[in-house]
């Protein structure tokens, strides 16, 4: 089995976590990516957040949401995806970079409508509903 290793921000403003959708892709995921090598997930997720939202995270304001294991989308079968979630203020709104064709802000059901979506991040969705943080 293989196992990519990744970090996300679960950003949220008006009770819709925001989502970003690559060039060349359908389907909209969690801002982050893949951990390097020699990284921390922290300074990965700083990296990934300043790449594809091209903002900062305000110094100790980064908090581990949890760690989400699902299918990992757009793999081939039996690619399993290891997910480290965090919360942070960031220092401006995020806007897409060159690498973002869109971001876009989703309750939950709306997310689940979609024609696709990751799994990974249906995960975090519920989670954040079960806090009482998203709709």
């Amino acid at each position: 089995m293989v196992e990519i290793r990744t970090v996300a921000l679960a950003h949220v403003k008006d009770r819709r976590m925001l989502q970003a959708r690559s060039v060349g892709k359908s389907a909209f995921y969690m801002a982050g990516g893949k951990i390097d090598p020699g990284e921390t997930p922290e300074q990965a997720l700083h990296r990934e957040i300043r790449e594809e939202l091209d903002v900062g995270i305000v110094d100790g304001t980064l908090e581990t949401l949890g760690v989400f294991e699902a299918e990992a989308f757009g793999h081939p079968p039996g690619t399993r995806l290891h997910m480290t979630c965090y919360v942070a203020t960031l220092t401006a709104e995020p806007v897409a970079t060159s690498e973002i064709a869109e971001l876009r802000y989703f309750t939950v059901d709306e997310y689940a409508s979609m024609p696709e979506s990751a799994p990974g991040s249906r995960l975090v969705f519920e989670h954040l509903q079960q806090l009482g943080v998203v709709d």
